[in-house]
C-alpha cells in the first residue's frame, strides 16, 4: 500500500532557522546541481552558507519556510516586491511539490504587494522549473562567487492584467 506524504506547511522565517536553512541550502547545491556546475563551482556556491551574511540576507527579505511535520525542508525569499532571491528544497523531499508551494506563495505575496511581474536569477538547475511556471528567459548572466564563475538566467513572469487573466474590459 502506498504511503501518503505528510502535508507540507508554510511559516515565516525566524532567526533561529539559519543553521537549518544553511544545511538545506548546502544539501540542495551539493546534491542537485552536479549536472550543471563543476565541483569547484558548487564548493564556491555552498560557501555562501558559511558566512554571517547568509542569515542577514534571509532576514532582509520576506523569507518563507516550508515544513513537513514541523521541520524545515525548504525555503524561498522575496526581495522587495518583485524578485525571488532564493529557492532551495532539501533533496530528500524533492518532487513533492515543496518548491511549487513556496513559489505559489511568493507569487501571491508579490501580487498583493502590487507587483506586475516577478523576476528570478535562476540557476541552470532551476531554469526548467521556472520555465514550466511561465517564466521567460530575459538574459544570461555570469557571476563571480568566491572566485568561481557561475552562470544563471534572469527570468521574468508577468502577472496577467488583460482579458486572458479574466479581467473585465
Amino acid at each position: 500500500m502506498a504511503q501518503a506524504h505528510p502535508k507540507p506547511g508554510l511559516r515565516p522565517f525566524l532567526p533561529a532557522d539559519v543553521p537549518m536553512l544553511a544545511a538545506i541550502f548546502t544539501a540542495a547545491v551539493q546534491e542537485l546541481t552536479g549536472d550543471d556546475y563543476s565541483e569547484a563551482q558548487q564548493e564556491a556556491w555552498m560557501a555562501a552558507a558559511d558566512d554571517e551574511e547568509f542569515g542577514k540576507r534571509l532576514a532582509a527579505d520576506l523569507t518563507l519556510i516550508a515544513t513537513l511535520d514541523g521541520s524545515p525542508v525548504g525555503f524561498a525569499s522575496l526581495r522587495g516586491k518583485d524578485h525571488i532571491r532564493m529557492l532551495y528544497v532539501h533533496p530528500a523531499v524533492g518532487r513533492q511539490g515543496i518548491a511549487t508551494m513556496l513559489v505559489d506563495a511568493l507569487e501571491k505575496l508579490a501580487g498583493g504587494r502590487g507587483a506586475e511581474k516577478l523576476t528570478v536569477d535562476a540557476s541552470d538547475t532551476a531554469e526548467g522549473f521556472f520555465a514550466k511556471r511561465g517564466y521567460v528567459a530575459m538574459q544570461r548572466n555570469s557571476i563571480t562567487v568566491n572566485d568561481e564563475w557561475l552562470a544563471n538566467t534572469t527570468m521574468q513572469k508577468t502577472f496577467g492584467t488583460g482579458p486572458a487573466s479574466g479581467a473585465l474590459q
